[in-house]
């Protein structure tokens, strides 16, 4: 089975194995021996944590094989972004220039730095490796992380965002990027990503227009690829946008990647788990529905995905069988939750 659980120690080779496959653009997963160590002991220290409300804490699961061993992917939270370190992004708005005189009216596009998102939790570190990018492991990744937060709401934030990667080449150069640094900057894209990476973010008060940007002095290639997502990176956007999540006019400084937001709380996902008690059979039949499961625990938690599930609505109950009761690390009578995957 697939079963989804916090990161250890013992998974940073799996986890830097994940690092060097990810690629460009992936800014959360940085190929640096030193801070994924970091990201791992940041991640069990705050699931150890106590906590009545969200801080600077960021949860980091791995899905793996039960039977191999193998880390098949990975995906995270973040409970409270910029809190330590400033979140930027570019708000898309509007000016209008208007001469009654001259009978001229123009309304024009510009983008504004700003802090809008801070302390909002973010969803982030999605990555399945190529080799198993099949059947429901993708969007077990991405919809999970809702039944986590609804299960510990008190961690997190209200209002949850996620930032969608942006359009880059082959080579990792993005189009938007390529017009700033011409401008106000002399790295490029790749280097920049891999400085935030690694959470070097100074460079972005120092350098960036602290005045609005009006968006038709951008290149044509860069204001074409404004508010829109990396080729890759559209199945798990149209995924998010049926949980409940918008774009409301929020980008990415340097790919102009869309910010999606949504409130926790509307989320689809959390408006369809139920809760119920365990019951374990010998044998359950396949159904045409597939459930995700989950104990509900913390530093203990354990989810997975399986047909061979049952809800009774009357009795409140799942009915699974032992294997799925051993992976979830549930005994009969046991507290469960599941939404239909």
């Amino acid at each position: 089975m697939q079963v989804l659980r916090p990161i250890s120690s013992e998974d940073f080779a799996a986890l830097k194995t994940i690092a060097v496959e990810s690629g460009h653009g992936f800014t959360s997963l940085p190929v640096d021996d030193e801070l994924l160590k970091n990201k791992i002991q940041r991640s069990q220290e705050s699931f150890a944590k106590v906590l009545s409300a969200p801080m600077d804490e960021g949860y980091l699961f791995v899905l793996e094989d039960s039977q191999t061993g193998d880390i098949l992917g990975t995906t995270a939270i973040e409970a409270a972004v910029g809190m330590q370190v400033p979140l930027y992004h570019y708000h898309q708005g509007k000016t209008v220039h208007h001469s009654s005189t001259l009978n001229v009216y123009n309304t024009v596009d510009i983008l504004s730095i700003c802090n809008d998102y801070t302390g909002s939790s973010e969803i982030c570190t999605l990555f399945l490796r190529e080799q198993f990018r099949r059947g429901l492991a993708g969007r077990f990744l991405s919809r999970v992380r809702f039944l986590f937060m609804a299960e510990h709401n008190q961690r997190f934030s209200d209002k949850v965002i996620a930032e969608m990667r942006g359009v880059s080449d082959e080579n990792g150069h993005s189009p938007f990027w390529q017009w700033l640094e011409e401008h106000f900057f002399s790295i490029e894209f790749p280097q920049a990503d891999h400085l935030v990476g690694l959470g070097d973010k100074v460079f972005i008060s120092e350098l960036m227009p602290k005045y609005p940007i009006y968006a038709n002095l951008l290149s044509p290639e860069a204001q074409a690829v404004i508010g829109h997502v990396h080729e890759k990176t559209k199945p798990a956007l149209k995924l998010l946008q049926k949980e409940g999540f918008e774009h409301r006019g929020y980008i990415d400084l340097f790919d102009a990647g869309p910010t999606i937001e949504a409130r926790l709380k509307n989320i689809r996902t959390v408006r369809e788990t139920q809760i119920g008690t365990l019951v374990i059979a010998e044998q359950v039949p396949h159904t045409e529905e597939t459930w995700a499961l989950s104990n509900g625990q913390l530093t203990e938690f354990r989810a997975t995905f399986t047909p061979e599930a049952v809800w009774d609505e009357a009795t409140k109950t799942f009915t699974v069988n032992h294997e799925t009761a051993q992976a979830l690390n549930l005994s009969a009578g046991d507290k469960i939750s599941g939404f239909v995957l």
